[in-house]
């Protein structure tokens, strides 16, 4: 099928940004959004202030409030908000197009990944994942990306990439839709934990074992959810893990920051914070681990700082008193 037409669906800083992408590899790109200011702004002026200050988008972005026809589907919304968008799409609308998740997150409730969401909802549909180490603005402004799309076919996802691909967004094609899609969610938990060691002025070396350690964590869950391990060592796994864990342009370590100066989540969210994925994943990637007998101490321990069970400190000096063992 052609692979010329875009849908992106919302349009807060990544839906604008992965609009912007797909028209520098010279798709016509439709950018759905729910405020019609919105619409008319980026119609006229080219721009979305909102969530991304003066940048101007390029011509071939057209908004609108309706769900448009495309060769491409995009969504790039709340994890916790997937599904719900998803009901107002008619699923033969979906049938037979590639629909790309973009957000990084479990489901609260189902525990279900991303692209398990859309086959509920689009069994029809042809799921593929998006993930890797990227910034909004980057992406927006044109600066050098590369991400990992994976999917079950591997000639259509190498299509689809290449399709996307332009002279600053190198979308790298995968076949590991679980290793990717738990790498992607997982990521922002160990965030919020690099975040709060560095909050709580606990030093870079902390938080360089921290890092380390949750790689091993994340490998255990992606391994007993029958993904690969092999895909750690990509974008979408040492590649974000490292960008998310380390910049204060990451909403979860910001988040996490606070987190360490003492602040409780509740205060952090009442004061204004930006969406922080990693903060409803948590207690949700929590309850996984425990259905499938993996040990998790760095969820567990970000759980108990988020639902106000521990501080930082007291979780920090638990851990280091684990026993010794051989380093996995």
């Amino acid at each position: 099928m052609p692979l010329e037409t875009v849908s992106v669906i919302g349009g807060g800083a990544w839906g604008t940004a992965l609009a912007q992408a797909a028209a520098m590899a010279g798709r016509i790109v439709t950018l759905v959004v729910r405020d019609t200011t919105q619409v008319e702004e980026i119609n006229q002026r080219h721009t979305n202030a909102r969530f991304l200050g003066e940048q101007i988008l390029l011509d071939q972005i057209q908004a609108a409030s309706d769900i448009q026809v495309a060769d491409i589907i995009v969504l790039a919304v709340p994890a916790q908000s997937t599904r719900a968008v998803l009901t107002a799409i008619d699923p033969d609308f979906l049938a037979g197009r590639p629909v790309i998740v973009s957000a990084k997150g479990l489901e609260t409730g189902t525990l279900e990944r991303q692209s398990q969401i859309v086959l509920d909802m689009a069994p029809d549909a042809m799921p593929y994942v998006l993930s890797g180490p990227s910034f909004a603005a980057d992406v927006a402004a044109g600066r050098p990306t590369a991400v990992t799309l994976a999917g079950d076919d591997a000639s259509a996802t190498s299509a689809l990439a290449a399709a996307l691909a332009g002279p600053s967004f190198r979308p790298y094609a995968a076949d590991d839709r679980i290793g990717v899609e738990i790498a992607g969610a997982l990521k922002n938990i160990y965030a919020l934990a690099c975040g709060a060691v560095e909050g709580a002025n606990l030093g870079a070396s902390a938080r360089s074992a921290l890092l380390a350690r949750g790689y091993s964590e994340m490998a255990r869950m992606v391994v007993a959810m029958g993904g690969s391990a092999s895909t750690l060592t990509g974008l979408a796994g040492l590649g974000d893990l490292t960008l998310t864990c380390t910049s204060t342009q990451s909403r979860n370590y910001q988040f996490g920051i606070a987190l360490g100066q003492g602040r409780t989540a509740e205060a952090i969210i009442a004061a204004g914070a930006k969406l922080a994925e990693g903060v409803s994943t948590t207690p949700v990637a929590a309850e996984l681990a425990r259905s499938l007998a993996v040990d998790v101490p760095l969820i567990d321990a970000v759980n108990a700082v988020l639902s106000g069970r521990d501080t930082i400190q007291t979780i920090v000096a638990g851990l280091m008193s684990r026993p010794l063992k051989r380093e996995d």
